[in-house]
């Protein structure tokens, strides 16, 4: 697996929705599971009120996400996953410069 400083490094940030189907309107407990998955891999993530990010390298992320998506799968869940990519080889940080970039835009405010 590339280290971050290896030059096959291809620095991915993921926008990831993992939940099972037919529980109910109520997915907390399912859902804090899945992001127990995340935060325990070590990988940068942020979590919101709709969705988890998580950046790392395109492989290690892609298993993050395949681990998360078990944990449900694997307790006979029928589990639905919502997955987005963007892939920028050579950038770094950007879970963090994204966000930085906006604000600066809007003159430091986030909101």
């Amino acid at each position: 697996m590339p280290d971050i400083n290896d030059s096959s490094y291809m620095n991915t940030l993921a926008e990831v929705t993992i939940a099972p189907s037919g529980q109910g309107e109520e997915l907390s407990t399912y859902v804090a599971q899945v992001i127990k998955v995340i935060r325990d891999s070590g990988l940068p993530n942020q979590t919101n009120a709709m969705s988890t990010v998580v950046e790392g390298d395109l492989h290690r992320v892609m298993e993050v996400v395949e681990e998360a998506a078990r944990v449900l799968a694997e307790q006979g869940h029928r589990t639905s996953v919502s997955l987005r990519l963007d892939i920028r080889p050579g950038k770094r940080d950007q879970i963090h410069e994204k966000v930085e970039r906006v604000n600066r835009i809007l003159g430091g405010k986030n909101r």
